[in-house]
């Protein structure tokens, strides 16, 4: 037997003894070092999350998308110099074969299956996940644990940046300074863009400060700059139409931010400005990148990461029982 940690209804979770994953004809086994907790393994512990309601997903739930960990068995037609490799995955699993998968589209897949999200796919809040092989990332020795549990969000940020699709020296404004805003923040910066965020409030853009940000701002403190693309990483309704009202004429907008309640704006300003609006639905594409960018030093997102906990913490966690620590992101160690 092997633990994992089961959300088994809206507030209840717990960690179980369960069957150990087998490498199944094309997937490897992971025994996971490290996993992240995300606001969407929060709404599915509430019982918030949209899927919950459509059918998609339904407890008991197994959560967990965002890890790292060694393979230790592989399924039949799986290249055994997999085995031993330390690895990260995609959490998007495409059918492989409609037009979509074969356009390198595969997040958005009809038949989508999500890692520790959707489609009954067990999760990596466990001491162990299988995984299709094709999903697989290899990570070097240089990317560590908390570092490989930040590839996930790393690529969603990532994406978001190169959706902003701004040259060195144009000025980027991110709404958010939770995980994905302060990566974003993270990832333009290190392709020289000037670099701003918007926080609710000073406590909040405290540690993009202690990051090295010099331009971090209330709504209240926001100077009048001509901001060439602006990336909401929020989770206000209000702010998507903000982004709008702030982004220069001819600008680009990203929207990676998920508000529970619908966000509205005006579809004429949005023409009569000439903007371009991009929308980020997950990292798949910019996995490679961040594990790049985390491998050379370009950037270094472990900051962000207030705690590294065991397994048995994990349920406390989604519950809002938060460790101490300046970072958005609280890790979890199956091992402990």
């Amino acid at each position: 037997m092997t633990r994992a940690l089961v959300l088994t209804g809206p507030g209840e979770a717990e960690v179980q003894e369960v069957e150990p994953p087998v490498a199944a004809p094309g997937e490897v086994v992971v025994d996971v070092e490290r996993a992240g907790v995300c606001g969407t393994d929060v709404e599915l512990f509430t019982g918030h999350m949209s899927y919950l309601s459509t059918g998609r997903s339904r407890y008991p739930l197994r959560p967990g998308h965002e890890w790292c960990g060694r393979v230790t068995a592989i399924g039949e037609g799986v290249d055994p110099a997999w085995l031993g490799r330390r690895v990260t995955g995609d959490t998007m699993l495409g059918c492989g074969h409609c037009a979509r998968c074969r356009a390198g589209r595969h997040h958005v897949c009809a038949e989508l299956a999500e890692i520790g999200i959707s489609r009954g796919r067990p999760g990596a809040l466990a001491e162990q996940v299988a995984v299709p092989v094709t999903a697989l990332h290899r990570l070097p020795d240089t990317v560590d644990p908390a570092l490989g549990a930040l590839v996930e969000p790393g690529g969603n940020a990532l994406r978001a940046v190169r959706g902003a699709a701004l040259d060195p020296g144009e000025r980027l404004l991110v709404l958010g300074t939770g995980t994905i805003g302060l990566l974003a923040a993270l990832f333009a910066r290190a392709r020289g863009v000037e670099v701003h965020l918007m926080g609710r409030d000073d406590e909040g853009l405290r540690l993009a400060a202690d990051l090295g940000f010099t331009g971090t701002w209330t709504r209240a403190s926001l100077p009048a700059l001509p901001w060439h693309a602006v990336i909401d990483a929020s989770n206000a309704p209000g702010l998507p139409a903000l982004a709008l009202d702030l982004v220069e004429p001819a600008g680009r907008l990203v929207y990676i931010g998920l508000a529970r309640t619908p966000s509205t704006l005006d579809t004429r300003d949005l023409v009569l400005k000439d903007v371009t609006a991009v929308g980020i639905l997950g990292g798949s594409a910019g996995l490679a990148g961040a594990i790049a960018a985390y491998a050379d030093g370009s950037v270094d997102a472990r900051p962000l990461v207030a705690a590294t906990v065991g397994l048995a913490e994990t349920a406390g966690v989604l519950a809002g029982r938060r460790p101490g620590g300046a970072g958005p992101k609280i890790h979890i160690d199956p091992r402990r």
